[in-house]
């Protein structure tokens, strides 16, 4: 397992971190609890040390589950969790309040049995409240010892560099993480992510890096998929079946599946590599549902693709030619 520093920080983590989203869920898709410590032990024992969740995962049995898991593991672990969307029926039970964010951190730590969560995010921007009162939240959390390190995810670029720049000014703790969806067949933040988290040192954490299942290789063309989690997601979601069922993302799965058959590897694999390949991914979240999905995931810390192979997939899954982007590639440094 290699390990990567996690943006502008000292903090190493593993190259694919172990994704917790469908743990202890009562839904078909989601994955047992012994399975999910069963899952939680093997990664530890591949060497990886990057565990994530969120306080929402499963009603909050995630967090549970992995307080139970690492007993006696912690040490080494980067345990990472989030804050922002609903808890409760109270009316400050969600957002990025103090309030809200005092109290679920709280929460969070008795879950997770833990002393001081190593890696915490703002799930997603609260347009209620202003991001001074958030962003101090979080620095008194460093402060206090009860969170190492903060993240973002699911902001805006604008909103990122907003709260960079107020973080700055005040000498507050900034982010060191940014968690965004990032797969052959969603590529959008290299339109303006890339740039900013490489010149401000965000370390990227993809999830959906199979496209919620699609990169898998179980979809066929005009088929509608009866079964998996694209055959449940609502039509608002981002993996809903209209957002694959495109000739642009069938075009990519043929081009997986070329370099999967040469290799003898299997499609999930090949999606993988190609995120891991990528210049500004530190770690990538592993959603796997079952433990064989598991198993095929990790193998990919030994799979590297030639960069015949990734110009390949790049030009199969290259993004469409959007102002201002092409005129400032057109004009390089004069616009840039």
């Amino acid at each position: 397992m290699k390990y990567n520093k996690l943006g502008n920080s000292g903090l190493l983590v593993s190259e694919l971190a172990l994704g917790t989203m469908l743990f202890g869920g009562t839904e078909s898709r989601d994955t047992p609890e012994a399975d999910a410590i069963r899952m939680i032990h093997q990664y530890i024992d591949y060497g990886g040390n990057h565990i994530d969740t969120a306080n929402v995962y499963t009603g909050g049995r995630s967090e549970e589950i992995i307080g139970n898991a690492i007993k006696g593991k912690r040490d080494g672990l980067v345990i990472a969790t989030k804050v922002r969307f609903s808890t409760g029926k109270g009316r400050n039970e969600e957002g990025l309040s103090r309030y809200h964010i005092m109290k679920a951190v709280e929460h969070s730590l008795k879950k997770l049995q833990i002393e001081t969560i190593d890696l915490y995010y703002m799930h997603a921007w609260d347009a209620l409240t202003p991001i001074e009162e958030s962003l101090r939240a979080f620095d008194d959390l460093v402060t206090a010892g009860k969170v190492r390190y903060i993240g973002v995810s699911n902001f805006k670029a604008w909103q990122v560099m907003k709260a960079l720049g107020i973080s700055e000014a005040h000498g507050w703790a900034k982010f060191v993480a940014g968690q965004y969806q990032y797969s052959l067949v969603v590529r959008g933040i290299e339109y303006e992510f890339s740039d900013l988290c490489e010149r401000e040192g965000i370390g990227i954490v993809p999830w959906g890096a199979l496209g919620g299942g699609f990169l898998s290789g179980k979809y066929k063309r005009g088929e509608r998929p009866q079964t998996g989690r694209i055959s449940i997601m609502p039509d608002h979601t981002e993996e809903a079946w209209h957002r694959r069922d495109t000739e642009h993302n069938w075009n990519i799965i043929d081009a997986v599946g070329k370099i999967a058959d040469e290799r003898g590897i299997s499609y999930s694999q090949v999606a993988l590599a190609w995120v891991k390949a990528q210049p500004l991914v530190c770690s990538i979240i592993l959603g796997a549902r079952t433990l064989d999905q598991f198993e095929d995931n990790m193998k990919v810390v030994d799979i590297h693709l030639t960069d015949e192979e990734l110009t390949w997939l790049n030009e199969a899954s290259a993004l469409p030619d959007l102002y201002p982007y092409r005129m400032i590639e057109a004009y390089g440094r004069k616009l840039g």
